[in-house]
């Protein structure tokens, strides 16, 4: 009859050794604690300060930059827009790294741009608006056949 591992009391153990143990152990602790260590020290150093408060001037910005969208500066002063979120772009990254004076310098910067785009925007569709109205005058005299200049700028 063969052999079976059925017949022994016990299985056949490997003989072990008491001190791979705690080695073994302290071995995992110290990786465990390694890389605890190198996660902490990864993460952003600015992780553990408190968030960064909102800034008035940056949120004057924002709107300003808003308005000049919504009066369609894009398609007027697309060149002063693009100076406009260039400027509220570097005012926020100024102020993510904390350095408020140049944030709140920039922030200004990018209103006004944002202001000046919306004048822009807006002067451009007022005088289509008087284009507009303008051409209407000069129908309205052809059909009364009146003089062109008769008191109106062309």
């Amino acid at each position: 009859m063969t052999a079976s591992f059925a017949q022994f009391a016990f299985p056949p153990q490997q003989p072990t050794s008491r001190t791979a143990a705690p080695v073994a152990l302290s071995r995992v602790i110290g990786l465990t604690f390694l890389f605890a260590t190198l996660a902490l020290a990864a993460a952003s150093p600015r992780a553990a300060e408190k968030p960064l408060p909102p800034n008035p001037e940056i949120a004057a910005a924002e709107a300003a930059l808003a308005r000049a969208e919504s009066a369609d500066a894009q398609q007027y002063a697309a060149d002063v827009l693009l100076r406009a979120r260039s400027a509220l772009g570097q005012a926020q990254a100024k102020w993510a790294e904390r350095r408020k004076p140049d944030a709140v310098a920039l922030a200004q910067l990018a209103a006004a741009e944002a202001d000046y785009a919306y004048a822009r925007s807006r002067e451009a569709a007022v005088q289509s608006d008087l284009r507009l109205r303008r051409a209407e005058i000069r129908e309205l005299r052809m059909k009364l056949d009146m003089e062109p200049d008769a008191g109106v700028r062309p």
